[in-house]
């Protein structure tokens, strides 16, 4: 194996390392809003889900990412996202703004993997979520559609994406651009958490 293969097998491993700490702490802050408490509260984390699908959408989208990952744009979740508020009489919130999130940009590759990797992760441990959303009577099929897993498994759904990323062609400075990118969409997120949440007084 050469050693840019090499290097190339740990990238995802460097981008969760590198994220941790963003992702720990999104994490705590949306299990201490207690989203799951009623359905009011549910309706505001898929709020938050819209504004996060919607500025991650371009990347889903774009011709050079989709050349890179597989069934890039089927993976977009966005549909089901306003579906869901649909479900919850909710209408469609205003955009706002994600600061980082442009593919105008020269080399939008790292860039997107970056918010990519976000997006995706969110899926992989949406179990534990879709299990909550159903104790206030909502389903893979209700109200909850956008936390259901790929019919094949989350996990094989995350591998495959995750054996993308690392297969990319990527410089040092690319992977710098990656590991940033990624932790401004968990900084977005955050914002997006605080915001919504503490709305609720």
């Amino acid at each position: 194996m050469s050693d840019q293969a090499v290097a190339a097998s740990g990238r995802t491993m460097r981008l969760r390392e590198a994220t941790r700490a963003a992702h720990e702490r999104l994490d705590n802050a949306i299990m201490a809003y207690d989203p799951f408490s009623d359905r009011e509260a549910y309706a505001d984390f898929v709020a938050m889900q819209f504004h996060l699908h919607q500025a991650a959408e371009p990347f889903f989208r774009n011709r050079e990412l989709a050349a890179l990952l597989p069934d890039l744009a089927q993976r977009s979740r966005l549909d089901k996202v306003r579906l869901d508020l649909a479900d919850l009489g909710r209408g469609v919130p205003d955009a706002i703004p994600a600061p980082g999130c442009d593919v105008a940009v020269a080399n939008p590759v790292p860039q997107g993997l970056g918010w990519l990797y976000v997006v995706e992760g969110s899926n992989l441990g949406a179990a534990f979520l879709l299990k909550a959303a159903t104790k206030l009577g909502l389903s893979d099929l209700f109200g909850a559609r956008h936390l259901a897993g790929d019919p094949k498994g989350r996990g094989l759904h995350w591998r495959q994406f995750t054996a993308g990323i690392d297969a990319v062609d990527l410089t040092d400075g690319d992977e710098t651009v990656m590991i940033e990118s990624a932790r401004g969409a968990f900084s977005f997120a955050q914002r997006l958490a605080d915001g919504i949440f503490s709305a609720r007084g």
